[in-house]
């Protein structure tokens, strides 16, 4: 066998391990992925899936209420002293038995009660299939949220560097003019200080960039360390140039957001509660049949029988075997009938049960009409918010170009000698936040109209 070097070994294994921390340090989510993660491994989502499952099995046993049930039984028993045998005689002899029977009812009438429940089981996976899409939805949007708030923050960081770079030019140039002595060694602290300014506001950008990812990792409920996302290019929606109003949006919404279904279910599933307090009125009839044998040895005795061939003449008999197998195929009886269960008085409860199920109905509705009005609330506030946005942000944009214009004529006087440090930075500062209120009117203008499209049942990572 060829013998390999321990050095070499351990420098392979290093070398991939090596490969495979860069390759998952360098791996960029993209919006996509970073959305069907967190629908595939989110442990509310997984927990509330459970819960469909859960209502499948309701449905199941209320299917099984319309089915007969089937029990069977078995004993053993041991009998001393005097007692009644199986002919009805006393015996006063030590033995042991066996009994078996099979039993077997159905309800063929209670009110309805159990097709309510059957239909009330239907609702409850509906129900639950609703609030999974309800649960996915809002995961979602908060994804989204989280991912554009680290998109802000990246753009955030690209401004406050680019303006580390112009104070750092700055520096060298008045570092300059100092030593030629065309300015004071006061311009030169100025500058310095910008500098530092600049310095910290960068730290701030860069801690809220950490702290927008670790937001984004912790929802997607994955380790933080060299996590990071790709980068896409914002395209301004156009949904409120498709939809002159919030009432297009709410109208749509309400035909189909899963909240106003489930909200709509709650009310058919309090009526159905309503139906199944008030089947306890009325009588219940059910079928029931059922077969027995069983079987009886006396201590000390073979199992024989006496057949009189002559019942007139006690002298006529035969004795003949007696065992198990004889005694209960002897013994086998069979039985059935019908029971009639008509309720009378029962101290109130089906009353009390009757109008509880009522004002929780009425509760329900309230309920859905408080969801229609969070619905055109929420609705209503996005859309004037998306409609705020995008005056902002075309207020920005102008604003952003007169400023852009203004620190180049600024930095032209300044570079002459015109202006000096402290009227320059006031321009460049009014430079800085004209960007930052750009790039923030911009994110808030998409991240506005993706509620809106949430709304709409548009897809979120388009």
């Amino acid at each position: 066998m060829m013998k390999i070097n321990r050095n070499i070994i351990t420098t392979v294994l290093l070398t991939v391990f090596v490969g495979v921390s860069t390759f998952a340090q360098d791996k960029k989510w993209s919006l996509e992925e970073c959305v069907n993660y967190a629908l595939e491994n989110n442990i509310s989502i997984k927990q509330t899936e459970l819960d469909t499952k859960t209502a499948d099995e309701e449905l199941t046993s209320a299917k099984g209420n319309f089915l007969p049930n089937l029990s069977g039984s078995a004993t053993q028993n041991w009998n001393f002293g005097s007692f009644i045998g199986q002919d009805g005689n006393r015996v006063s002899r030590d033995s042991r038995g066996n009994s078996f029977g099979l039993n077997t009812g159905v309800t063929l009438f209670n009110g309805f009660r159990n097709t309510s429940m059957y239909k009330q089981a239907q609702l409850g996976i509906e129900s639950s299939i609703l609030q999974l899409n309800i649960l996915k939805d809002n995961i979602s949007v908060n994804v989204v949220n989280q991912y554009l708030n680290i998109l802000l923050n990246k753009e955030n960081l690209k401004v406050a560097q680019e303006q580390i770079e112009i104070t750092e030019k700055q520096v060298t140039q008045v570092t300059e003019l100092v030593n030629s002595g065309v300015k004071p060694q006061a311009d030169l602290y100025e500058v310095q200080a910008q500098l530092a300014t600049d310095n910290e506001k960068l730290t701030n950008v860069e801690n809220s960039l950490d702290l927008a990812k670790l937001g984004l990792t912790q929802l997607l409920q994955i380790p933080s360390e060299g996590f990071d996302v790709e980068e896409i290019e914002m395209h301004l929606p156009e949904v409120l140039v498709e939809h002159k109003n919030s009432k297009e949006i709410y109208d749509y919404a309400l035909q189909n957001r899963p909240e106003i279904k489930k909200a709509e279910l709650d009310i058919e599933n309090s009526e159905l509660a309503i139906d199944i307090a008030k089947s306890a009125y009325y009588p219940t009839l059910s079928f029931g049949a059922g077969l027995g044998t069983s079987y009886q040895h006396f201590q000390g005795q073979e199992d024989l029988r006496i057949i009189y061939d002559d019942p007139l003449d006690p002298s006529s008999f035969q004795i003949i075997e007696n065992g198990f197998t004889q005694q209960l195929e002897d013994n086998l009886g069979y039985n059935f009938g019908f029971s009639l269960n008509v309720p009378i008085f029962n101290r109130m409860q089906t009353k009390v049960s009757v109008n509880k199920a009522k004002i929780n109905n009425e509760r329900i509705a309230y309920s859905l009409d408080q969801a229609k009005q969070d619905l055109r609330s929420t609705i209503e506030q996005s859309y004037t918010d998306a409609k705020a946005a995008l005056k902002q942000f075309e207020a920005s944009r102008i604003s952003l170009s007169a400023q852009q214009e203004s620190f180049k004529n600024a930095q032209e006087s300044y570079n002459s000698g015109v202006m000096n440090s402290f009227e320059f930075e006031q321009v460049r500062n009014r430079l800085v936040n004209a960007e930052a209120n750009l790039i923030n009117a911009k994110y808030n203008f998409v991240f506005t109209t993706k509620v809106l499209d949430f709304y709409l049942g548009n897809s979120l990572i388009d």
